[in-house]
């Protein structure tokens, strides 16, 4: 059967990376892009301004689109969930359970992210679990534990095959972050080829799964075209790359930029969020059921990221 996909949240920084990936993979004409927003340069090919929570309208376009697997990626990130915890719910929840209810109908696949924000400080912060203790303290995590129990849900109770990952911080050379803990990962090599010096505001030592965003996609396409009799377990895969500090990354762009500098002004609602989160993540399930691998550790990423934002000369 031909593979046919609709993302949402497509302009966002995973979405319109994403959104490329799939393409080149499955053919321009095969993906569907839809975003709340309208785009702030051209339209994409084969974009829809959509709200997800929008049943009636999403159902048309899987229909007339004839799309097998969604991808669904609209959501409020850490930050800005914690600002605004009653649209972080209705646009996390509300959107997921309106995509699960045009999928059951259509019989697509969904695709759904979850992350580190699913654990809080009961959880073991040191090569946590699969299946442990979830108790977060933000609303982002209530709203990435919520999700991963309804998917979980649609799939015993209606046959959906909904699949996802447990992401951790997301690094991007091409689309700026969106409102969420680990930005500070990204800011700080735009700084670093910039200004040659970064202010924090998380601490110092604080430390954070990161994945770079090549391995982010590969790990969304991946446990997609999976095989079902593997997996074990369906969403929420443990995934991470390499874990670091803000001084371990700037020790890493000192090896590129030996001059570059580091300060810090620690934002007190970030970093409640990160201190809640767990150190490093154990992936053993991802790497068994589906053949999980990141490519991309520290070193390689902060040469490929300095490098490439080095040659667009960024103002």
């Amino acid at each position: 059967m031909e593979t046919r996909t609709l993302l949402t949240g497509g302009l966002g920084q995973l979405g319109s990376e994403l959104a490329a990936a799939l393409r080149e993979r499955y053919g321009e004409d095969s993906v569907i892009v839809t975003d709340v927003r309208e785009p702030d340069g051209d339209l994409p090919d084969r974009f829809y301004q959509l709200d997800a929570r929008n049943g009636g309208d999403l159902a048309e376009l899987v229909t007339r689109e004839r799309i097998t697997r969604i991808y669904h990626l609209a959501a409020l990130l850490s930050a800005v969930a914690e600002s605004r915890p009653q649209d972080a719910w209705q646009i996390n929840m509300d959107g997921l359970f309106t995509i699960l209810e045009v999928a059951r109908e259509a019989g697509a696949s969904v695709f759904t992210p979850s992350s580190i924000g699913a654990f809080g400080p009961q959880t073991p912060k040191d090569f946590t679990p699969q299946d442990t203790i979830q108790r977060p303290t933000s609303m982002y995590g209530v709203t990435k534990v919520a999700g991963e129990l309804l998917c979980d849900y649609y799939y015993f109770k209606y046959g959906v095959d909904t699949r996802g990952v447990r992401f951790p911080g997301i690094i991007s050379n091409l689309t700026p972050p969106g409102g969420g803990t680990t930005d500070y990962a990204v800011d700080i090599y735009y700084a670093a080829v910039r200004d040659r010096r970064y202010t924090c505001f998380l601490q110092g030592d604080t430390y954070l799964d990161m994945i770079y965003m090549p391995d982010a996609i590969k790990a969304a396409i991946d446990v997609m075209e999976a095989d079902p009799e593997r997996l074990r377990h369906r969403n929420a895969f443990n995934v991470t790359a390499m874990s670091f500090s803000p001084e371990d990354q700037a020790a890493y762009i000192r090896r590129y930029i030996p001059e570059f500098e580091i300060f810090y002004d620690v934002d007190p609602v970030r970093q409640a969020i990160a201190n809640s989160w767990p150190n490093t993540l154990e992936d053993y399930a991802a790497r068994v059921e589906w053949g999980w691998e990141p490519e991309y550790d520290l070193d390689l990423m902060t040469a490929d990221m300095l490098r490439t934002l080095a040659s667009r000369e960024i103002a």
